[in-house]
């Protein structure tokens, strides 16, 4: 029998040469545990009601993603589950405890940059993070630490597939507003770094000061958008507006307010991001379907990272043929990973600051106008380490 079974594994794919062997020894599914610690701060409700925040934001992500995995881990004789977390900034130590003390290995957060880097001090070598949400450079730079894994892109990585498709359209001279939120701040940062990494001049900058108030109010959002073209006038020559607005306050109102007639991009406009539910190629549009029918709603950035987090460690498990953590952590880091993202090319992982490789999309919301890298800027190893920091700029060191 032992003989007959070898000759039959010959013809099969891994996943089915496990199947058959489990179903041989009769060996019960090995289960791979993860967790998604979701921290909400409070913040204003967003300019469009059609923004509001979903209440399984990046759930419903990870929900997609075990149903994922388990499709083919149960040819592998493994079981995948991801437990939901809700938490507060006051709160997020304490469930971060809860789950480490219950022996979660794989924990995706979705946190701000600061929350986010605490979580990791805080977790240490007992488990791996995995970041879906903070956009910070600082987090991959001078602030990386070696127990996590970004599956959000940086900052740096979306100014640079903007700043790439821009200077493809010749559209050279920016005139880029930031807001005064430190996010702001950091975002514009990413800018200034792109306009000079790619050739384009920043001819002027302003800063849009976040005074309060209500957005639904006639002295919150209706001062805001009567003020969008005063504020941009008699600004120096430029091609487009790049707006760097991360708390949603102003961006919003500047297409078709602008004092000059000049494209709107960045936070507003045309914006880069890590999905949008515009995209059909790649078989994208089977993704999406699949995502609405057991959501209810269209994919947002959040889940995306989020699936592609517990993707990561479906992929890792089958590959290995393993549910040891040590290992599946090891395959992840590896030159050797890659898993399917739906973007058109594997994603990957850069060993120097643990953030994964991947497409940019730009998008208007009903449209995927492109996607970045553009094909013009080449790399010796991966046109993907266009975008954002590449080994010999990182400031990371592990």
């Amino acid at each position: 029998m032992k003989g007959r079974i070898i000759i039959l594994l010959a013809g099969l794919s891994i996943a089915n040469q496990a199947f058959a062997q489990n179903s041989a020894d009769g060996a019960q599914p090995q289960t791979v545990r993860a967790a998604v610690l979701r921290v909400d701060a409070p913040h204003l409700p967003p300019i469009s009601r059609l923004d509001a925040a979903p209440e399984d934001l990046g759930f419903a992500g990870a929900r997609l993603a075990i149903e994922d995995n388990d499709t083919t881990g149960r040819f592998m004789g493994q079981d995948f589950e991801a437990v939901e977390v809700t938490a507060t900034p006051e709160t997020a130590a304490a469930e971060m405890d809860k789950l480490l003390a219950e022996g979660f290995p794989f924990i995706v957060t979705l946190a701000d940059d600061a929350e986010t880097l605490a979580l990791a001090d805080q977790v240490g070598d007992r488990a791996l993070v995995l970041n879906a949400r903070a956009r910070g450079d600082n987090l991959r730079g001078a602030d990386c630490r070696i127990n996590v894994i970004h599956t959000a892109p940086s900052y740096a990585m979306l100014a640079d597939a903007l700043a790439q498709f821009l200077m493809w359209k010749k559209w050279s001279n920016w005139f880029l507003i930031a807001g005064s939120h430190p996010e702001d701040v950091a975002l514009a940062d990413a800018y200034r770094r792109a306009a000079v990494k790619f050739g384009a001049k920043i001819v002027e900058e302003r800063t849009y000061e976040d005074t309060g108030g209500s957005r639904r109010s006639d002295s919150g959002h209706v001062q805001v958008q009567q003020q969008m073209p005063v504020f941009t006038q008699r600004a120096a020559s430029h091609d487009v507006v790049i707006a760097a607005d991360e708390n949603g306050v102003f961006a919003d109102w500047l297409p078709y307010a602008t004092w000059d007639p000049r494209p709107v991009t960045g936070s507003s406009g045309l914006v880069p991001r890590s999905w949008a539910p515009s995209l059909e190629a790649w078989g994208a549009t089977q993704f999406q379907n699949r995502f609405e029918k057991l959501a209810g709603r269209p994919i947002r950035e959040e889940d995306y990272q989020t699936w592609v987090a517990l993707r990561m460690i479906g992929e890792a498990a089958t590959r290995t043929q393993s549910t040891d953590p040590a290992k599946l952590k090891e395959f992840m880091l590896s030159d050797n990973f890659e898993v399917a993202g739906f973007k058109g090319q594997k994603l990957t992982m850069r060993d120097w600051d643990h953030q994964l490789r991947q497409p940019i999309l730009l998008t208007t919301g009903s449209v995927t106008a492109s996607v970045s890298p553009q094909d013009q800027y080449l790399h010796q190893t991966s046109a993907l380490d266009t975008l954002g920091f590449d080994r010999p700029e990182t400031e990371c060191k592990f």
